[in-house]
C-alpha cells in the first residue's frame, strides 16, 4: 500500500503574522484556500525550491478560543539550514527570541507567533562552537 506524507498543518491567530514569521525562515507561499462558508483561509507554504508544501496555516475568520495555548504536545516543525549561526542572527535582528540557542553548532529552536515550536538544524556537519551562542542559555522553553 503506498502512501505519501502531504503536510502538517498549524492553527494561526493572526495570518499576516504567520507568515511573516514563516517568511523569515525562508518559505515562500506556494498556494492559498479561501472558504467563505467555512470561514477560515488555508495558507501552504514551503522553502523555495520545494514544490510539496509541507506546513498548511489554517486561520479561522471568526478566531479560536483554542490558541494560543502552549502547543508543546503538538512536538515541533523542523528545517535544516545552511548556516545556523545566520539563521538565528537573522531571526534575532527580526525581533524572534532564541529559546535554545545552537551552542552545539548543530541545534536551535524558536517559537512561531502561534507559539509552535521550530527545531533548526545545521546541513550536514555541526559548525565549531561560536560567540554568542555558545554561551548563550536558553530562555523560556522550547
Amino acid at each position: 500500500m503506498k502512501i505519501r506524507y502531504l503536510h502538517t498543518m498549524v492553527r494561526v491567530l493572526d495570518l499576516d503574522r504567520s507568515i511573516a514569521f514563516y517568511r523569515l525562515l525562508g518559505l515562500t507561499e506556494k498556494r492559498r484556500i479561501e472558504n467563505e462558508q467555512g470561514r477560515f483561509t488555508l495558507v501552504f507554504l514551503a522553502p523555495p525550491e520545494q514544490q510539496e508544501c509541507p506546513v498548511e496555516l489554517t486561520y479561522n475568520w471568526d478566531g479560536d478560543d483554542g490558541l494560543p495555548s502552549d502547543s508543546r504536545h503538538f512536538g515541533h516543525l523542523a528545517y535544516e539550514v545552511e548556516d545556523i549561526y545566520a539563521m538565528c542572527q537573522h531571526l534575532m535582528d527580526n525581533g524572534v527570541t532564541i529559546n535554545r540557542p545552537p551552542r552545539d553548532g548543530r541545534m536551535a529552536f524558536v517559537r512561531s507567533p502561534d507559539n509552535v515550536s521550530i527545531e533548526i538544524l545545521q546541513m550536514g556537519d555541526a559548525l565549531p562552537p561560536a560567540e554568542p551562542w555558545a554561551s548563550m542559555p536558553n530562555t523560556g522553553h522550547w
